[in-house]
């Protein structure tokens, strides 16, 4: 499996802002997709993750409300729409992949994207 992620950006306090991750590889229908983010000077955390057979979806409890994962199969994508953005919510996200359900820790991913940077000015 092979990911990329884009969509970063510098936005303020409040706004909206999407990243994607185009997913291949084979049997992705197999895999948990997820988005982790990871702050200077902090562990990567868990964001989000979405099971890409049948949708299921898991947050952070930092994010509930505010952020949604979603895919799309057609074009192999996985979207996070971050809305009322926060400037805790800088830093540095990355897609990830594994086979299996949803896990809040990074260890269990064994795929990732290279990451794309979130900028929130307050």
């Amino acid at each position: 499996v092979q990911l990329q992620a884009s969509g970063g950006g510098l936005v303020q306090a409040g706004d909206s802002l999407r990243v994607s991750c185009a997913a291949s590889g084979r049997m992705l229908s197999w895999y948990t997709m997820a988005w982790f983010r990871q702050a200077p000077g902090k562990e990567r955390e868990f964001v989000a993750a979405i099971r890409w057979a049948g949708g299921s979806t898991d947050y952070a409890d930092s994010v509930k409300g505010r952020f949604t994962i979603s895919r799309d199969n057609a074009q192999n994508m996985v979207y996070l729409q971050m809305n009322n953005l926060k400037p805790e919510d800088t830093a540095v996200y990355h897609c990830a992949a594994k086979t299996g359900g949803s896990r809040q820790y990074p260890h269990a991913y064994d795929y990732w994207g290279q990451g794309t940077q979130v900028t929130v000015s307050s």
